[in-house]
Order: C-alpha cells, then structure tokens, then sequence
C-alpha cells in the first residue's frame, strides 16, 4: 500500500498532479481542494495517498490531507459512489462542509455537488451520520463554512476565466497558467478581470 508520497511537482493537470520520487514520476489523482494548495511545478509537495486496484485499473489518489484521505475512504463505501464521484465530491465541498452538510442533514446543500443528486444526497446523509468522527467538530455553523467554500469557488471560477481569456487571445495554454499563477501571488482575491492585466503586466513588462 502507498500512503504517502513525498516529491516534486513535474505536471498539474487536474485531476492527474505527477510527483517525481527520486527518477519515478507518480500519476496521482486529486480532488481540487488539493489542488488550491499544491504548490508551484517545481517544488516539494507531500501528498497522502489511497491506492485503489481493480479488474480494469491501478489508480493512485493524493490528498493535501490526511483528513480528506480519511473522508474519501468513507465515501468510496457508501453504495453507488466511486473514486470519480467521491473526487468531484471531495472538489465541489472540504471536508468540513460536508460533514457538517450530514451531521445536518442537509439534502439541499449536497445536491449543489456535480454529480449528486437528491437519492444520493440522502444516501450519504444516511451511511455518513455516524462515520465522519472527528470531521468537522469545529464551533463554525454550516453558513460560515458554506461561505467560505463559496468564497474559495469563486477565486478559482475567476482564476479559471482569466486563463482562458489569455489563451483565447493567443497566449499558449502553459504561458496563461503561469501568468495566472505570477497574478495570483500579487492578488489572491482578484476578480479574473484584475487578473488579466496582472498577467499581461508579467508576461509584458512595462
């Protein structure tokens, strides 16, 4: 079993991140939570990891958490969810939101997931109540956690039309990442308009 690796970041492509351990290049697959905080191709980076063998494929999947490691193992057992929707579920909410969307039993919050729709929701209202542990036991009420989780979609929503405006304007798809990225350091929270001229200032210099 791999539970860890720990490397460094040749390709972000998600879902797949490759990480190279000393000459061998990991093909890891990640929720994009993980992806929010993985750092910069090219540097180190730690993942927990899940390997999963079946009839038709050996797959390897990385969480920036151990807790999140933790959360998908759980819900690969509920019936009706695999690795692909445990992933897209793992992406669309953290952990701590959807354990507390269960503790509540909040159908209406879990079907915003891709993916999940309302007998799903409750089916995982129904095997998690009592799996989570110790998930999300923080004093925060669900709406600050929702508007959190809401307040991190909407960084990469603008992050992500701001990439493709780039690459609809000529720039290859590497060079908008890398921009993207370079604007991202100076405004973390800047709308994608901001955004594009913070990228067109580095790949352009004045």
């Amino acid at each position: 079993m791999i539970g860890r690796i720990a490397g460094v970041i040749v390709e972000k492509q998600p879902p797949y991140v490759v990480v190279d351990v000393q000459g061998v290049g990991y093909e890891i697959q990640a929720p994009m939570t993980t992806f929010y905080v993985l750092p910069e191709v090219g540097a180190q980076t730690v993942l927990h990891t899940h390997f999963a063998i079946s009839d038709t494929a050996h797959q390897l999947f990385g969480f920036a958490h151990k807790s999140d490691r933790s959360l998908f193992r759980t819900l690969i057992k509920v019936s009706g969810v695999g690795p692909k929707m445990a992933l897209g579920i793992l992406s669309g909410m953290e952990a701590k939101v959807i354990a507390r969307c269960v503790a509540e039993e909040n159908v209406g919050a879990l079907v915003k997931v891709p993916g999940v729709g309302k007998k799903t929701a409750e089916r995982l209202i129904i095997e998690l109540r009592d799996k989570l542990g110790g998930i999300g036991t923080d004093t925060l009420p669900l709406a600050a956690l929702e508007q959190a989780s809401g307040s991190a979609k909407l960084a990469r929503a603008a992050r992500d039309d701001a990439e493709s405006a780039l690459i609809a304007l000529g720039y290859k798809p590497t060079e908008a990442t890398k921009a993207i990225a370079a604007a991202v350091k100076v405004n973390a929270d800047a709308p994608s308009q901001e955004l594009i001229r913070l990228a067109l200032k580095a790949m352009i210099p004045a």
